[in-house]
């Protein structure tokens, strides 16, 4: 089932309303990342608040996510001995079959989830279609309630929770922030008619096009179980088929080992009656057993019948497979909705803004974009580049009102505030001041809390247009700051002690020499009338004060958070570094390790966004992470270690000091990303300012060896671009329909003036002739008639070439319009790719990070798994 977004506090409330103090607490499952840290904090505060208990529990991977099923959620169905409950997955499960992955479904049970109800938000894309459009506990069959629509609980409706439902039943609960409604009307029609269907076999032969194709090889009555020596498949035999299969269905475990599954393929509900499309009779399963009745006139065969149904199944199937192979994508934060919970509850204050907005701001610190994870498009329109394109704008701009309505400024003191002036402001107003201010921050990383040149050097943005990793970039470097006047050795001196002339005229500086090294987005601008589009400050920063004792912005605070979560607390040298399970990779016991070893980080993280003190102890760490890998980067680049194979750039991490720091998966993607964008702008440098595959980059493929366990940890990045770039935004694509509408009426009106003079000129030609014939009567000449004739006819052509020609161009500008809304279109397909190859060859790879485009491939099976995975489609 999925909750409309107008209806988001539903669930809580009735949570707040029924809960007491012998309700068993809520059970929180929470991903090891940053926005989903941030939104257990904002639902804790609010949990909290009304006295509701609850208990939160770390998920590293799916491995953890079974085993938490197993351990924690089993337990408290009511036909095991439990009292119900409500679960809620933040960051955990929106792609995978939560009613079979944590047993709430058991196979062959009629009473499923057994009072428990599991709350989803979860960002990724694409969701899983049984739990949007299925997921809840049927009504008892009757004679009358046989089909699964009809068995739907009351207040649900194709999937969709109404007012009138009533909580507590159980059930999976998807919390839609608005894609649902908006895109999946064809996979919620594709879902519903496939969970009605009647069981029938299938055995893949071509039903051709129409039922006047199919030819009658066997006979009506005949056996067709097996044909062509093949045994035809029902539904329940795809649950053992290697095939990719996307029919609603349970999830099929692979035949490796236990730490080996695909987890995410599409759900078989277990309950299925008659179809019910547009004639319950003409696909009942007596008219599929047996062939129609003796009697005039005689209706289709019973072949015929199956062949129809199959031909359906198959399309509703294609529907299905079509959307699970988009690709991987982001939506709106978690963060970000679990605000619009609390706001539609009257609770939001600057705490909850606070952590919204970092958990914001941390999805665009890891590249989850609604391409997928890749480099953030960089475009010259300011309002469509970057994190989620338009979207992400407007959640922006929605936090900076947030931020002025909740900090209201400081009235009759007379005082100037530094970041009206271009100053990134660094200490607080007064020892109580707590207040979240906007700040025009530069792309520097931690520049609070660094020098100036460390801040500079180890920005992303810079590393990759100054090109920084080589000699002549580190020129370019120093260059700059001389053009602004600042000396090396003022600028290698910590930036809170910078001479504050300096630091007055830093942005001014920027702005005025940026242009010169392709540096346009460097520091925010206003318009060019001077005026700041009253007041919305696009591209402004958020910065929080703690009195005297720190003063940190929303992006000081995510690369920390993000630090302590990958590399864990009090790092600063490989040496601090743990040395990692020693176990194999086939071991069963390795995953709980390397989750053991995770989860403790998330409790440092978790109390460090609360604790400003935990929070300053970890800048050391971030820092050190941040070194390594600008170092380790530079390495990759400077010696030229990255293959260019047929879909994808591919390096691998092995020499580098730092190496073990990137036997994380989230650390290796911030590398991967900050080598991909370096590649980035090098691509348009050499294609004339054109990024390659239409926009979108070269994907990128970065593996590190993880030698004590003896596996490659693999992720795969897209090459920016994407959806944003193609202004896929569901506003940017009215705003070209609405354009396309306005071209059609001005190109009809057009047409109506040519169609009138046309009329006009051989209104004038039929009375000129008929003069001349007047006049040329007497003669009885008609000499002329015929070239008459002629002119008109060629007037007549001239006119109509001229239609012709705008038509032709008009229909390329909508063909070239229709493909750039193409669905799916620079998606990240790195996930379907790796299962692809898993399938195909005997490559020993285990897929358990929640980031699909994430696997671990054997040591002595890397080079295969690469080889196979370079000839599939890797990029949308």
């Amino acid at each position: 089932m999925y909750l409309p977004r107008q209806l988001i506090s539903k669930l809580y409330l009735h949570l707040q309303n029924t809960r007491h103090p012998l309700s068993p607490p809520v059970l929180i499952l929470v991903a090891l990342e940053t926005d989903a840290l941030c939104a257990c904090r904002i639902l804790t505060q609010l949990l909290k608040h009304d006295y509701i208990p609850h208990k939160i529990q770390p998920v590293a991977g799916y491995s953890d996510l079974e085993r938490a099923g197993t351990e924690l959620v089993s337990p408290m169905m009511e036909t095991r001995g439990g009292a119900g409950g409500v679960v809620v997955c933040l960051g955990v499960g929106g792609m995978v079959d939560l009613g079979t992955v944590l047993g709430l479904e058991p196979e062959g049970e009629e009473n499923t989830f057994g009072g428990v109800e599991v709350w989803v938000i979860d960002s990724h894309r694409p969701w899983n279609l049984g739990n949007v459009f299925g997921g809840f506990p049927l009504e008892p069959e009757t004679q009358e309630a046989r089909t699964f629509s009809a068995r739907t609980p009351i207040g649900v409706n194709g999937g969709r929770i109404e007012r009138a439902y009533k909580p507590g039943k159980g059930g999976i609960i998807v919390m839609d922030d608005g894609d649902i409604e908006d895109e999946l009307s064809k996979e919620r029609d594709a879902y519903l008619a496939l969970v009605d269907m009647p069981e029938i076999e299938d055995d893949g032969r071509d039903l051709g096009d129409s039922d006047e194709d199919e030819s009658e090889t066997e006979e009506d009555t005949g056996d067709t179980s097996v044909v062509a020596g093949r045994k035809r498949k029902s539904w329940s035999d795809f649950d053992e088929d290697d095939d990719e299969d996307d029919r609603p269905r349970q999830r099929r475990r692979s035949n490796s080992v236990s730490t080996f599954r695909f987890l995410h393929s599409p759900r078989r509900p277990q309950h299925r009656g008659l179809i019910s499309l547009r004639d319950d009779a003409l696909f009942s399963s007596d008219a599929l057993e047996a062939p129609p009745a003796a009697q005039p006139p005689r209706g289709p065969s019973a072949n015929t019948l199956r062949r129809r149904l199959l031909r359906l199944r198959r399309e509703n199937e294609g529907v299905l497979r079509e959307y699970y192979r988009l690709g991987t994508s982001y939506s709106e934060p978690i963060s970000s909705m679990m605000y619009s919970l609390a706001s539609e509850l009257g609770r939001e204050d600057n705490d909850l803004l606070w952590l919204a907005i970092v958990g914001v701001t941390s999805m665009e610190l890891y590249g989850r974009s609604s391409a997928g994870i890749a480099v953030a498009a960089r475009r010259s329109d300011a309002r469509i580049s970057g994190w989620l394109g338009m979207r992400g704008a407007r959640i922006r701009q929605l936090l900076r009102d947030e931020v002025r309505r909740l900090n209201p400024p400081e009235i009759g003191n007379g005082r100037v505030l530094p970041e009206t002036t271009g100053i990134i402001p660094t200490t607080a107003r007064s020892p109580e001041d707590t207040s979240i201010r906007l700040s025009p921050e530069p792309k520097f990383l931690l520049i609070r809390h660094w020098s100036l040149y460390d801040s500079m050097l180890h920005s992303p943005y810079l590393f990759s247009r100054l090109k920084t990793w080589s000699e002549a970039g580190m020129k370019r470097l120093h260059k700059l700051l001389a053009k602004m006047g600042v000396s090396l050795v003022q600028c290698k001196q910590s930036y809170a002690h910078m001479d504050m002339m300096l630091k007055r005229e830093l942005r001014t500086k920027l702005l005025k020499y940026a242009s010169l090294y392709n540096l346009d987005e460097l520091v925010p601008t206003i318009d060019t009338d001077g005026k700041d589009r009253g007041g919305a400050k696009d591209g402004w920063g958020f910065v929080r004060s703690w009195g005297w004792r720190a003063t940190l912005s929303a992006q000081d605070v995510g690369v920390v958070v993000g630090a302590l979560l990958e590399v864990g607390k009090n790092t600063t040298s490989a040496d601090d570094l743990p040395a990692g399970p020693s176990q194999d990779l086939l071991d069963v016991d390795n995953n709980q390790s390397q989750s053991e070893e995770w989860i403790p980080r998330f409790w440092e993280a978790y109390d460090a966004l609360e604790d400003i003190e935990a929070l300053k102890a970890g800048l050391p760490t971030a820092q050190y992470l941040h070194k390594a890998i600008f170092t380790t980067g530079t390495t990759i680049l400077k010696k030229k270690q990255i293959s260019h194979l047929r879909a994808f750039r591919m390096c691998v991490v092995k020499d580098s000091p730092d190496a073990t720091l990137f036997n994380h998966p989230g650390a290796l993607t911030k590398l991967a990303l900050w080598i991909g964008e370096a590649l980035a702008e090098q691509e348009k440098e050499a294609t004339g300012g054109k990024l390659a595959h239409g926009g979108r980059g070269t994907p990128l493929v970065v593996a590190s060896l993880d030698d004590k366990r003896g596996v490659y940890v693999v992720v795969g990045t897209g090459g920016g671009g994407g959806p944003d770039t193609k202004f896929l935004d569901r506003e940017s694509a009215k705003k070209r329909a609405e354009e396309k509408e306005a071209k059609a009426n001005a190109k009809e009106m057009q047409r109506r003036i040519k169609d009138k003079i046309k009329a006009e000129k051989k209104e004038a030609k039929r009375k000129e002739k008929e003069e001349k014939k007047k006049a040329k009567s007497d003669a009885g000449g008609d000499e002329d008639e015929e070239e008459d004739n002629e002119e008109d006819s060629d007037d007549d052509s001239d006119l109509s070439d001229s239609d012709s020609d705008d038509d032709d161009e008009s229909d390329e500008d909508e063909d070239e319009l229709d493909q750039e809304l193409e669905r799916g279109y620079g998606l990240n397909k790195f996930g379907t790719a790796f299962q692809d190859v898993v399938a195909e060859t005997n490559a020993r790879v285990r897929i358990d990070s929640f980031e699909h485009c994430v696997v671990e491939v054997k040591k002595e099976d890397l080079s295969g798994f690469l080889e196979s995975l370079s000839m599939k489609v890797v990029i949308g």
